[in-house]
């Protein structure tokens, strides 16, 4: 019996050739969906925000095609903005960044294509967008004054924890 199990699993195998390549897209693009829901933006919980952006308060002004916050950490602000644009493509996402003067650096981000644009125009800021299929989700951090955090390492996380969020 063991023989013939052997056999029958030696004689189903092969070899592929190449090599390994990262997933882009995890599942039906019908079933996605980033935007504001049940009091939630980028299906993220306020006190979800707070606890990545390590600070002790905050306040969300607005609420609609974007969210924006204000969070407080001691006596640093840092703005957040989310955006999920269901018809929007990351090459046009880009190319805005782009001509706005921001450095961009192309990332991965739970298995979704993405990059990172930073600006120091008004403040260290730095925004972390992604492809959602359909569309495009972006946060976008700001920190007001000389503030030594960086922006870019908020922006992604914020990003990864909106992906990886069941629907």
């Amino acid at each position: 019996m063991v023989a013939s199990a052997l056999m029958t699993a030696v004689g189903c195998s092969r070899t592929v050739t190449g090599s390994a390549q990262r997933a882009i897209d995890s599942g039906d693009a019908s079933a996605h969906g980033y935007g504001y829901t049940d009091d939630r933006c980028g299906l993220l919980q306020d006190s979800t925000v707070q606890e990545i952006v390590g600070a002790e308060q905050l306040v969300r002004p607005y609420i609609g095609a974007v969210c924006q916050y204000v969070l407080m950490r001691q006596s640093t602000v840092i703005d957040v903005t989310f955006s999920w644009f269901e018809t929007g493509n990351l090459e046009r996402e880009r190319g805005l960044a782009e001509s706005n003067g921001a450095q961009i650096t192309d990332v991965v981000v739970e298995r979704h294509q993405a990059f990172l644009a930073r600006r120091s125009v008004t403040g260290n800021a730095c925004s972390a967008t992604a492809a959602t299929n359909p569309g495009v989700a972006s946060w976008w951090v700001q920190v007001r004054g000389d503030a030594a955090p960086d922006p870019c390492q908020a922006a992604q996380a914020l990003l990864a924890k909106t992906l990886s969020s069941d629907m």
